[in-house]
């Protein structure tokens, strides 16, 4: 595990709008839009037989929220041959679509405002549960044509080898 280190310059929170993702080794171009990572943990009420009046609780099970990814629509076909590994029209009998390879880990990174990676977050075991290929088509619009994906996932964790950076210093022109 990685040292942490105290970037005594830095009081600033990170930014929400430099980020990238990474799948299959490769980012994935042109994503605009990453939902929050979030988790819950069931409650779980018990008591005691000596004590009638109170409960206890205790942590159950832990949900993962699904990850929506949001991304201009370009020629890139990422975002639709993995939807296709779920489903694929056309898939008759004898032609199914194999699940073997439907799962994929992600990572999630920020980056400061200089542009040098501050934290990521490796999501585990990705599936696509919903694919929009298109936004509506608004001929009165003046807007980007959107694709969205929501990935299912069991879970994910800060990667702590990520350590922080040592954010450069202004310097004067000469």
């Amino acid at each position: 595990m990685a040292q942490f280190s105290v970037n005594a310059s830095r009081f600033d929170p990170y930014k929400n709008f430099k980020f990238r993702i990474k799948w299959d080794g490769r980012y994935v171009a042109g994503i605009s839009k990453c939902s929050a990572l979030k988790r819950s943990t069931e409650v779980v009420e018990h008591r005691e037989g000596g004590d009638p009046s109170s409960s206890r609780k205790s942590p159950g099970r832990t949900k993962f929220e699904g990850i929506t990814l949001e991304r201009g629509v370009t020629h890139d076909t990422e975002f639709e041959k993995w939807a296709n590994k779920v489903w694929n029209f056309g898939s008759g009998l004898g032609a199914e679509v194999s699940l073997k390879d439907f799962r994929k880990d992600i990572i999630i990174e920020v980056y400061n405002e200089a542009g040098q990676l501050a934290i990521a977050y490796r999501v585990y075991r990705c599936w696509v549960s919903e694919y929009q290929a298109q936004a509506d088509l608004d001929a009165n619009a003046n807007a980007v044509l959107i694709q969205t994906l929501k990935l299912e996932n069991e879970g994910w964790e800060r990667d702590y080898d990520v350590a922080e950076p040592s954010e450069p210093g202004f310097t004067e022109p000469a």
